[in-house]
């Protein structure tokens, strides 16, 4: 079977997320990944566990490593480097995530590589961008970009979000990145053109969206409201009298088909809450009542209601039961949607090595 990169060759020399994320989903969408390692202990996330499964790979592992060969490089010795420049020079795209001049030290030189094969791509994930030799952890960079700062109850401490999106979207952002340069390469005819760098910092920043314009257009500074939106209400969680719920209205007419669902017409007629500029103004006294009103009947009820009035609602899952409604593996995680697909289980270490050291990308062919 033909997939949408078929015959794209990605050497993946990233480890921990962003990276591996961004590999995983070439993969996914049938490149030939081949995922270099260091020999005895490899990706660093092989070891940040429990749980592993019955092969000892770890969870966190398993979640952005499928579709991938592996084969573990020492990436320090003279014999490891030129392994990987050989495997570059047929390649048609470099990941990585080293710190600034740690590959080119080691005589791994992307201008050099990037001379040598005209096809080439090279993708560096970085944490603060090109010129900076900060690590980039997902942790410091929710701090810093704004988003611990606008995460929480309002009367609460800053708060991170509870998975490492940072790492997540800069991976997505490296993903769109290197496709729209694979679409163009005919065109990237200069070595500068063809060295792609994402950063963390960059990505967290960008993926504040409304809320950075809200700041922006306003001149005032982002504040938390914990589970509440700051230009629509209702918008928000309520608890029915067994588990929350969320209700989001994006609408004045969505307004008044809540209210009407909820038993609550008198607030719908209510001129104070005609329009969503009085609702954010009247925000405590409506959340109020909808909240006494919420908990009087369980979740199920309300959500039927809701749902025949064609209100946005839904009922808080935890991740097990959220799981239940996609095509998920223990083994390979939550499956892509079309045109991508699950090939290869995540890798052993070094499980194809004998392989790629003898015989290169041909390893691939089997």
């Amino acid at each position: 079977m033909t997939f949408p990169l078929t015959g794209i060759r990605i050497l993946d020399l990233s480890r921990v997320l962003a990276g591996p994320l961004c590999t995983m989903i070439l993969g996914d969408l049938g490149a030939d990944v081949l995922k270099v390692e260091r020999p005895g202990s490899g990706d660093d996330t092989r070891g940040w566990g429990p749980p592993f499964d019955a092969e000892g790979r770890s969870a966190y592992f398993l979640s952005v490593n499928r579709n991938k060969l592996s084969v573990a490089l020492d990436l320090a010795t003279p014999e490891g480097a030129a392994q990987v420049c050989a495997l570059a020079t047929q390649a048609d795209v470099v990941v990585e995530n080293f710190r600034r001049g740690t590959l080119q030290r080691r005589g791994i030189d992307a201008g050099q590589l990037l001379a040598a094969n005209p096809r080439l791509l090279w993708c560096s994930i970085t944490g603060f961008g090109a010129s900076s030799d900060r690590p980039g952890y997902d942790f410091v960079v929710q701090a810093e970009s704004g988003w611990m700062s606008i995460t929480g109850e309002p009367s609460g401490p800053p708060m991170k979000i509870g998975v490492a999106l940072a790492d997540v979207i800069a991976g997505k952002d490296a993903a769109i990145a290197i496709l729209a340069a694979l679409a163009s390469r005919h065109r990237l005819v200069d070595v500068a053109s063809r060295n792609l760098t994402i950063s963390l910092a960059h990505s967290a920043a960008a993926a504040l969206v409304n809320v950075a314009q809200n700041a922006l257009v306003s001149g005032k500074d982002a504040t938390r409201w914990g589970n509440a939106h700051p230009n629509l209400v209702p918008y928000q969680l309520f608890d029915a009298s067994d588990r929350p719920i969320v209700i989001a209205v994006g609408s004045d007419g969505q307004f008044a088909k809540c209210m009407t669902a909820l038993g609550l017409e008198a607030l719908a007629a209510d001129d104070r809450y005609r329009t969503n500029a009085g609702r954010l103004a009247y925000r405590s006294e409506l959340i109020a009542a909808i909240q006494e009103r919420v908990r009087s009947q369980p979740s199920a009820s309300w959500l039927a209601a809701l749902d025949m009035a064609d209100v946005p609602c839904g009922v808080v899952k935890p991740v097990l039961e959220a799981l239940r409604d996609v095509d998920a593996s223990p083994l390979t995680g939550v499956a892509p949607l079309a045109p991508g697909t699950v090939r290869r289980p995540p890798p052993l270490l070094d499980e194809h090595g004998e392989l790629v050291r003898a015989r290169g990308w041909a390893a691939f062919a089997g």
